[in-house]
């Protein structure tokens, strides 16, 4: 299978974040957060593998931008479960640098496809 960056990152992403969720609920019985952060958190994988199979150029892209504003919502829960303390300075530190390399690659794929186009 062909290596694809943002589809393997996406999808490594989404296990932590499932794990995540499970400690959330399993450990700190928090069942809010734990939910919206499952929703945005796994849905960035979810938009990439459905990019793929986009209609059209604008279809492709509009998935990714979609996926690109899920990655900044998680990036949002991520920092209100650090700052409530539902998790350690060392969990967040652990995964806020991998959402911020997923919108980093996003950001550069979605402004290449818009500056390709004109």
């Amino acid at each position: 299978m062909k290596e694809n960056v943002i589809r393997d990152k996406s999808l490594q992403f989404a296990v932590r974040i499932v794990r995540l969720a499970n400690f959330l609920r399993e450990e700190k019985r928090e069942y809010i957060l734990s939910k919206q952060i499952i929703r945005s958190g796994t849905a960035i994988g979810a938009l990439v593998r459905e990019a793929k199979y986009g209609e059209s150029t604008n279809d492709f892209l509009h998935k990714l931008t979609i996926a690109l504003k899920e990655a900044g919502e998680t990036e949002y829960w991520l920092e209100l479960l650090f700052r409530t303390d539902y998790i350690s300075k060392e969990q967040y530190d652990a995964v806020i640098n991998d959402i911020h390399e997923l919108i980093k690659i996003l950001t550069a794929i979605t402004k290449t496809i818009k500056s390709s186009r004109k």
